[in-house]
């Protein structure tokens, strides 16, 4: 067996031993917003209406604060490459107290603000009360997400991801229990799933800050925020931040355009998103097995290593997603009745679930790329070019809706060309805009800080 051989071997256990555990860990995220989908939606349309919106503002608020995890990975990350553990579990506890005062902050912002935001749509008054009920709510889960988060990074820094797997696992399962209970059980209605999630998000934060309780003792650091350490999470997670807030207008723009598509287009397109959201969850295991084996083998000056770790996280996304992009494809009829009672929102879903299978290999590509460079702390050039590709979606979003005014497009068409504008138009602006970067080395920069 050649060295090469070997080498390409060992690559790929490295991968699996990070992401089969991270994909469990990140599947369940979307599997709180999937649990929630499926159990308002047999409430009817109109309350999965309005989940669709109240989703839309949470989940970009909650997006926009990835950074937590995506800067805390590669931090620790490079500082256990370069052998100093103890600095790379101080620099995750201030990820932690960081997350805990941005949440308070946005919670009660977003819960002041969320006739506002939810107003936005232009959606009728049935369906706004409906997602102002949810939002309202959820946004006392806002800080325990935010803290989930950093804890997530600072154990993927460490190499470990199977602890989050275990809470992901545990959180699921309770939201699960408590969402029935609360919806069906007590007759809350939409109000209900709210309730339920936010309790079972608290509750992970508790498993986690006992884990890492033990971490910090292990290697001695400080359970206290250091404030240059806080000052300095927060400005490197300024440029991840920029880069996702691109990313997160790209899918509000997306969700407007469905709701200027009628009531039911809405209610098809909050089932389709989230299981667009499934799908690149699952995919992005590959990319968080990037982050932290890019950002540990930069910290150690192994370029070599680097290299090898690129070319097969590329592979397997690619891979990976053709596989789960053909089980779409083939369910596209029988995923509706999953999610939705309404006959005529189940009709307008197929064609859009085949343009989202069809799509799953250059999502794979893009994820992986893009957890590659955030890995390498290469913020600054993901913000600057998540402007360019959201320049080109939204001529994309914006012609979609003129089309399907002007042409009179059924709704099942029109719901399509908007999936395939976002899943295909903008995920190919990514992964041009990448790969262009991928391909150099000016991203490869060693050390134990980027």
């Amino acid at each position: 067996m050649s060295t090469t051989t070997r080498s390409a071997r060992a690559v790929d256990r490295d991968i699996l031993r990070l992401a089969v555990p991270a994909l469990g860990a990140l599947v369940a995220e979307p599997l709180f917003l999937l649990a929630d989908t499926a159990m308002v939606g047999h409430l009817g349309a109109t309350p999965l209406a309005g989940l669709g919106l109240a989703s839309a503002v949470l989940q970009t608020i909650i997006g926009l604060m990835v950074f937590l995890a995506y800067a805390t990975t590669p931090a620790v990350a490079r500082r256990l490459g370069a052998g100093d553990e103890r600095a790379g579990v101080a620099a995750g506890v201030d990820g932690l107290w960081l997350a805990l005062g941005l949440g308070a902050v946005l919670a009660l912002a977003g819960w002041a603000a969320t006739p506002w935001l939810v107003q936005l749509f232009g959606a009728s008054a049935a369906v706004s009360a409906e997602a102002s009920a949810y939002l309202s709510i959820s946004m006392a889960g806002l800080p325990a997400m935010l803290v989930v988060f950093a804890a997530t990074g600072l154990l993927r820094g460490l190499q470990d991801t199977r602890t989050p797997l275990w809470v992901a696992g545990l959180g699921f399962t309770a939201n699960i229990g408590l969402n029935a209970l609360f919806i069906y059980g007590f007759g809350w209605g939409i109000a209900g799933s709210a309730i339920g999630t936010v309790i079972a998000q608290w509750g992970m934060v508790v498993v986690y800050l006992v884990v890492i309780a033990r971490h910090v003792r292990r290697v001695g650091a400080s359970p206290w925020p250091h404030h240059a350490g806080v000052l300095h999470g927060a400005r490197s997670g300024g440029w991840l931040f920029l880069r996702t807030l691109s990313l997160r207008v790209a899918l509000l723009l997306a969700t407007w355009a469905a709701t200027s598509l009628g009531r039911d287009e809405l209610a098809a397109y909050q089932v389709a998103i989230t299981i667009y959201f499934t799908l690149g969850f699952a995919l992005d295991a590959l990319a968080i097995a990037a982050q932290a084996l890019i950002g540990k083998g930069l910290g150690s000056s192994d370029v070599a290593h680097v290299r090898a770790v690129l070319r097969r996280c590329v592979e397997w996304g690619i891979w990976s997603g053709a596989v789960l992009g053909a089980i779409v494809v083939a369910t596209a009829w029988v995923l509706p009745a999953l999610f939705t009672s309404s006959a005529e929102v189940a009709a307008l879903l197929p064609p859009s679930l085949v343009v989202l299978g069809l799509s799953a290999p250059l999502g794979g590509l893009v994820f992986v790329l893009d957890g590659v460079l955030i890995g390498a702390g290469d913020a600054r050039y993901l913000a600057w070019t998540g402007l360019v590709n959201l320049a080109v979606f939204v001529p994309l979003a914006l012609g979609t809706v003129w089309w399907a005014d002007a042409a009179g497009l059924p709704g099942a068409a029109s719901l399509a060309w908007l999936t395939a504008s976002f899943a295909i138009g903008y995920l190919a602006a990514r992964a041009i805009t990448l790969s262009v970067r991928a391909h150099g080395s000016t991203w490869m920069v060693t050390g134990a800080t980027a």
